[in-house]
């Protein structure tokens, strides 16, 4: 039983980072993205990568 709760734990926690990731990027000033080469249209994708590799 603690398995499924860990495991339900970890996907809201993984959840939400990837939610802040992808709106943090997709927010991010034009210019700072440019600077780091990134599209802010591939926010979502970013943000996948990060969270869940």
């Amino acid at each position: 039983m603690n398995t499924m709760i860990e495991k339900l734990k970890r996907a809201v926690r993984n959840r939400a980072l990837y939610r802040q990731t992808r709106d943090e990027i997709a927010r991010m000033p034009q210019d700072v993205a440019l600077d780091l080469g990134i599209y802010r249209g591939d926010a979502a994708r970013i943000a996948r990568k990060a969270v869940w590799g």
